[in-house]
């Protein structure tokens, strides 16, 4: 084996070695396993799988005396912290996208000068699959698309009854001509949905059943447009579209969320509102939810909303 293939199952430390271009002390974690749910395959849902994390994390030399005094290091906890905090966050599909958050949480710290993050998944098969990263202070390797500054939104929840009012139209005038951004979220229509004994299955089918009605009200008004994913909302709302949320992605990949049976519709769109830092939630056709967000309820046979 030559030398550049060794290095390239090497260690992180010892690659952290080998491309050093100046004196500096590192510090490492080594072989950190955590049970999360992780994946972007269907059978990765609902599942919990291990996950090992090696990091290393090049520091600045100290210039004066340590004194003993944990305040004046980069402590090991803060490299457990980082892992944690990101897995925590949300549900993540990828492992360079865990990687990548990783390694930007830990560059934050002050002494962080370079860090190696090495993922693998331990339960995929009879060997390890995974990522090493290498980042370095000020560089620019986002995990992601950033999110644009947005205002907050407002949220509007339609009942089946509201979507179908004659006055849809002239409420949705009166709302696009406000300032904040508009988000409008629906339950599932008045129809029985598909039933399954298996209750992530169940979940899925919920969800499109809700899906399907935000198509519904689109094609009610051709100002709605139906988006499912952060990114996308968060253009539509910095460039006034009005958005119907497509609630799949959001609900399955949050760490915690709550049930999409169509019983519960109220409580999603306030999670969802809670979610996203709504400044108001305003219902149309329904008694108004216990909500951290401020809430009105509207009657469907309001002349205007606001």
């Amino acid at each position: 084996m030559n030398n550049d293939i060794r290095m390239a199952f090497a260690h992180p430390s010892e690659r952290a070695e080998a491309s050093a271009t100046q004196p500096c002390d590192r510090i490492s974690l080594r072989d950190y396993t955590v049970e999360v749910e992780i994946g972007a395959f269907q059978q990765e849902r609902g599942h919990l799988q291990r996950v090992r994390f090696n990091v290393v994390v090049e520091v600045k030399p100290q210039t004066g005396e340590i004194d003993d005094d944990v305040d004046r290091i980069l402590s090991y906890d803060r490299i457990t912290e980082a892992i944690d905090g990101e897995l925590g966050a949300e549900r993540i599909n990828l492992l360079e996208t865990l990687a990548a958050r990783v390694a930007e949480r830990i560059l934050r710290e002050p002494q962080a000068l370079r860090v190696f993050v090495r993922i693998e998944k331990l339960d995929r098969g009879p060997f390890s699959l995974g990522v090493e990263i290498v980042r370095g202070k000020g560089e620019v390797a986002r995990s992601g698309q950033d999110h644009v500054a947005v205002p907050h939104p407002r949220v509007l929840f339609l009942t089946n009854d509201a979507i179908m009012s004659d006055r849809l139209g002239s409420w949705l005038d009166e709302l696009a001509a406000d300032e904040a951004p508009l988000i409008i979220a629906v339950g599932a229509a008045d129809v029985p949905a598909p039933q399954s004994s298996a209750a992530l299955a169940q979940r899925r089918i919920d969800l499109l059943a809700i899906e399907q009605n935000a198509w519904v009200l689109a094609g009610r008004d051709k100002r709605c447009v139906v988006v499912g994913t952060r990114t996308e909302l968060d253009w539509a709302m910095k460039h006034n579209q009005i958005c119907v949320w497509a609630p799949s992605k959001i609900v399955l990949d949050a760490v915690e969320s709550p049930s999409a049976d169509p019983r519960d519709a109220l409580q999603l769109v306030s999670w969802f509102a809670e979610h996203y830092e709504a400044a108001e939630l305003l219902v149309v056709g329904a008694d108004a939810p216990i909500s951290a967000v401020p809430v009105r309820a509207v009657p469907v046979d309001a002349g205007k909303l606001l």
